[in-house]
């Protein structure tokens, strides 16, 4: 069992950045792939953003392309979601997760999110 715990997210102005952080305390993080999903009023959770197991790819939602972008330090056993020019429609919980074959796979791991608020 991994157990994934998020940090970093609050309030926020529009136009703000914020940079989430996935730890997996007592687990090695560098055997999986890391997703961050989001789960915003009224619509479905959604990936906004996956990397590889080594880091080497990764993928961002076209909502947030050119906005966000997801890194790792398999060293540090971290992963982060840094999030720039936030708008009102970030608003949501962010969880991430972690599978160990790779994106685009079922993921294995869930953290319980964190909360995200985006004010105008």
């Amino acid at each position: 069992q991994v157990e994934l715990v998020e940090s970093g997210g609050g309030v926020v102005q529009a136009g703000g950045s914020l940079r989430l952080t996935c730890a997996a305390p007592g687990a090695t993080l560098s055997h999986y792939a890391i997703q961050w999903l989001r789960q915003t009023s009224g619509k479905e959770s959604e990936e906004v953003a996956c990397i590889s197991i080594s880091g080497a790819r990764s993928r961002v939602a076209d909502s947030v392309k050119g906005r966000f972008s997801i890194s790792r330090d398999n060293n540090r056993r971290l992963a982060w979601l840094q999030m720039n020019n936030l708008n009102i429609d970030d608003t949501g919980i962010y969880s991430c997760a972690a599978g160990n074959i790779d994106c685009g796979y079922a993921m294995n791991y869930w953290g319980k999110g964190i909360q995200v608020t985006v004010s105008s």
